[in-house]
């Protein structure tokens, strides 16, 4: 083909005999990082498989990889995975020693290393009590096995030192747009929804629980807090923990469980006629501050002992905040067990809590957590966690990789679009796959850099 019109005096022919070129080239990264910390390799051991191993060509911790690392690099869809079955750099990233597919059993196969929709579509949609009589589903999920995955690979990557945790907590709407089982119509968001419960310390998703929505945001929480509380104490026994959530996990039950088993918590809490009433006078002092500053805003503190009428047991500690702007009032409640001025545990501590909501956008925006469209509860689950695990993925990379770098606080979709969309040529030789990447891509330097600090080193 040729388009000479685009430089004067010089034709620009196009042609498609470059072999095999990938738009992923960053994804030795994730590949090499995978294998050195050993995620993907222990989530395996959470599955049976049931198939026979003599007809065996896509092994299971290379089907997870194919479908966890496809996620990273944001393909989001099975469907997907039809154009990259044939992808030689994602076979060798994830494993294949015939990147090339050259000796698959089926004609109709061979050239395809990967694979297709169909395979990995049974491994999503396996049913838990299937087994080796079933006829085409036999990678069976075990979800409890699943859930802990998260917990123990967070309790593993905590160090010795560590003085305090915080757990942040927080519930969202996963909007359905089919009539998935357990569909409900939720109120507040205005939509059919599932409502995923996460866990957070920082960066590192603890938990992803699917959940329905005909159910308040705190729905099991206290149970999930303590099975994370154990698994932590069991490495840390004398650490602080220290619970933080907006008001929806303000419930008797979280805090009674709390502060029977050690555990700190600063929650939210919503606005009422008592609260407002006892927080009255610091708000007219703040309006009268308020009016008399060039900035005609101010914002006051003031603690106090309250309990709910349902609540049993004794009152508990509320600070308010008194605050006026040029809008008008603004009140605002949290309620806590810790000591300390209320100004510092508002502004220093539970106003952070608004970086997990940066995280949980991250997977559903970045890493497709949201994509729970296939009919089953369980196997929309399982697709959360995939995305989880790709999101952890993402995570240990800007934790080891990009430390001290220009990317250390880039979004997982600001890294993918930077550092893992690279165009890549793929020659595969008999004992080497070699991967060349763009001369004029201008990030080079910090991409040698990365690969480094990745280096093998065991699955610690």
């Amino acid at each position: 083909m040729l388009f000479p019109e685009l430089i004067e005096g010089k034709s620009t022919a196009v042609d498609f005999q470059a072999g095999f070129v990938s738009s992923d080239g960053g994804a030795v990264l994730i590949g090499r990082l995978d294998r050195s910390l050993g995620h993907v390799r222990r989530f395996c051991q959470c599955f049976t498989d049931y198939r026979d191993p003599d007809l065996i060509e896509h092994s299971l911790e290379e089907l997870i990889r194919q479908r966890v690392y496809g996620l990273a690099l944001g393909y989001e869809d099975l469907n997907d995975h039809e154009a990259l079955k044939s992808d030689p750099l994602l076979a060798t990233v994830c494993g294949k020693e015939d990147p090339l597919g050259k000796n698959r059993l089926r004609a109709a196969d061979q050239g395809k290393a990967l694979a297709g929709k169909s395979t990995l579509n049974r491994l999503e949609l396996t049913p838990k009590e299937a087994d080796a009589k079933a006829r085409y589903k036999k990678i069976v999920g075990d979800e409890e096995s699943l859930e802990d995955f998260f917990i123990k690979e967070y309790v593993r990557s905590l160090r010795k030192r560590t003085r305090q945790i915080i757990l942040d907590l927080d519930a969202t709407d996963d909007p359905l747009h089919g009539h998935q089982e357990g569909r409900h119509f939720h109120g507040y968001y205005r939509n059919y929804c599932y409502l995923p419960l996460y866990i957070f310390d920082g960066h590192w998703p603890i938990l992803a629980q699917l959940r329905t929505s005909d159910r308040e945001a705190a729905h099991g929480a206290s149970q999930a807090v303590a099975k994370i509380v154990d698994a932590i104490r069991k490495k840390l026994p004398r650490v602080k923990i220290i619970l933080r959530a907006d008001s929806g996990f303000c419930r008797d039950e979280l805090m009674s469980w709390c502060e029977a088993n050690q555990v700190h918590y600063l929650f939210g809490i919503a606005r009422n006629a008592v609260l407002e009433r006892e927080l009255a006078p610091t708000l007219e002092l703040a309006r009268q501050q308020a009016e008399g500053s060039e900035t005609k805003s101010a914002r006051l503190f003031h603690t106090f002992d309250y309990k709910a009428k349902k609540w049993p047991g004794e009152k508990r500690r509320v600070i308010g905040k008194a605050e006026w702007t040029a809008q008008g009032r603004n009140p605002r409640f949290i309620i806590t067990d810790l000591p300390g001025e209320g100004r510092r545990l508002y502004e220093k501590v539970y106003c952070a809590r608004g970086e997990m909501e940066n995280r949980i956008k991250e997977q559903q925006l970045d890493l497709f957590a949201d994509r729970t469209s296939t009919g089953s509860l369980r196997a929309n689950q399982l697709r959360l966690w995939l995305s989880t695990l790709a999101y952890l993925l993402i995570h240990r990379l800007r934790q080891i990789g990009l430390k001290g770098t220009e990317l250390a606080r880039a979004s997982c979709g600001s890294i993918r679009l930077k550092l893992l969309k690279i165009g890549a040529l793929i020659k595969v030789s008999v004992r080497r796959v070699l991967v060349s990447l763009s001369s004029s891509y201008p990030r080079g330097h910090l991409f040698e850099a990365i690969a480094g600090r990745l280096r093998l080193k065991g699955s610690g």
